[in-house]
C-alpha cells in the first residue's frame, strides 16, 4: 500500500507516502488513502502525534495530474448524476482533506521533509505544526510558473505563518527554495542530515507526548482558532443571515439586504477556491502546462 500507517507504543504514528515512481504524487486512490490515514489518526484515542514523510527524493508533490484530473472529472460527473456524496468510498473532497485543508485536526502533526515539497506538498505542509527537513529538501509554490493557482490552502496559510515578505517571495516568485533558506524564512524548525531526519522528528514527538494529550490538543485548537478566527466568524454570520432570512417577509427590504450579504460572505479559503477556479479557466492556465510539456518559454496573454 503506497500510504503506510504505523503506530507505535509511544502514541506516535508514522504516515509514509511511498510512490517514488511518481515523485510521491497522488492519483484519486492515493488521495483517498491519505485522507483515510488522517481520519484514522484523528479518531484513535491512543494516537497522540503523527509524523508525515515520504520516500526517495520527494516528500509529496501533490496531484498526479495525468491520472488525477480525468479521474476526478469523472467522479464529479458520476456523483452529480447519481445524487450521492461518494462512490466506492471516493469523495470529491479527498484531495483537500488529504492536504489538511478545512480539516479539523487538533492533534500535533510533524513533517519530516525528505525531498521535494511542491504543489500539494506545500499545501499539506501548511497544515502541519512542526517541520524538520534534510539539506536536500526543496520547497516551492510553483503553480504561477505554469499559469496555475495554488488552491489547496497555501495562499491563505503561508502569509499567516511566516512574515509577509517571505510569504510573497514564495508565492509570487515561484522558485525552488533550498531547505536552509526555508529555515531562515521561518518555514522550518530545523534542518538535519537526511539519515537523522526521522530521529529528529521522533525527538520532537517524544517531547510532545511527554505532555498531557488533552492539554496539548486543546492548546493546538486554541492556537488554530486564533490564527483562523475569521473562518468560524464568517460561518456563524452566514448561519445567522440564513435564520434571519427565514423569519423576514420575502418582499421586505431587509430581506434583500440579508440575501445579498449571504451571497457575498466568503471565508478566506472559499475566496481562494473562487480565485483558483478563475485562474484555471484562463488561457494562461492552458499555455503554462503546454509550454512546460514542449520545453519552451510560456507566452503569457494575461487572459
Amino acid at each position: 500500500m503506497p500510504i503506510h500507517y504505523e503506530a507505535d507504543a509511544e502514541h506516535v504514528v508514522l504516515i509514509t507516502i511511498d510512490r517514488p515512481e511518481s515523485r510521491n504524487s497522488a492519483d484519486m486512490e492515493h488521495f483517498k488513502l491519505l485522507r483515510e490515514a488522517w481520519d484514522r489518526f484523528r479518531d484513535d484515542d491512543q494516537a497522540w502525534v503523527a509524523i508525515i514523510t515520504g520516500v526517495g527524493e520527494a516528500f509529496f508533490s501533490g496531484a498526479d495530474l495525468k491520472r488525477y484530473i480525468p479521474e476526478i472529472t469523472k467522479l464529479q460527473r458520476d456523483i452529480a448524476g447519481g445524487g450521492v456524496s461518494e462512490i466506492n468510498g471516493y469523495r470529491l473532497d479527498d484531495g483537500t482533506k488529504a492536504v489538511l485543508r478545512n480539516y479539523e485536526l487538533n492533534k500535533p502533526v510533524i513533517a519530516a521533509v525528505n525531498g521535494f515539497c511542491t504543489a500539494g506538498g506545500m499545501e499539506m505542509l501548511g497544515g502541519t505544526d512542526i517541520r524538520v527537513a534534510c539539506p536536500e529538501a526543496k520547497f516551492a509554490v510553483m503553480e504561477p510558473k505554469r499559469g496555475l493557482f495554488a488552491g489547496g490552502g497555501t495562499t491563505v496559510r503561508l502569509p499567516r505563518q511566516v512574515p509577509w515578505a517571505q510569504a510573497m517571495e514564495f508565492l509570487l516568485c515561484a522558485d525552488l527554495i533550498p531547505a536552509q533558506r526555508a529555515y531562515e524564512m521561518g518555514l522550518l524548525n530545523a534542518v538535519v542530515p537526511k539519515d537523522q531526519l526521522l530521529d529528529a522528528a521522533r525527538a520532537y514527538a517524544a517531547r510532545i507526548v511527554a505532555n498531557a494529550p488533552l492539554a496539548v490538543q486543546a492548546t493546538k485548537q486554541s492556537a488554530l482558532s486564533g490564527l483562523y478566527h475569521d473562518e468560524e466568524e464568517i460561518r456563524r454570520i452566514r448561519d445567522a443571515v440564513r435564520e434571519l432570512r427565514e423569519v423576514i417577509a420575502p418582499d421586505d427590504a431587509a430581506a434583500a439586504i440579508l440575501e445579498r450579504l449571504g451571497r457575498d460572505l466568503r471565508t478566506a479559503f472559499e475566496r481562494e477556491s473562487k480565485l483558483s477556479s478563475f485562474v484555471f479557466s484562463s488561457e494562461d492556465a492552458k499555455e503554462g502546462p503546454l509550454a512546460f510539456a514542449e520545453k519552451r518559454p510560456p507566452r503569457w496573454q494575461a487572459r
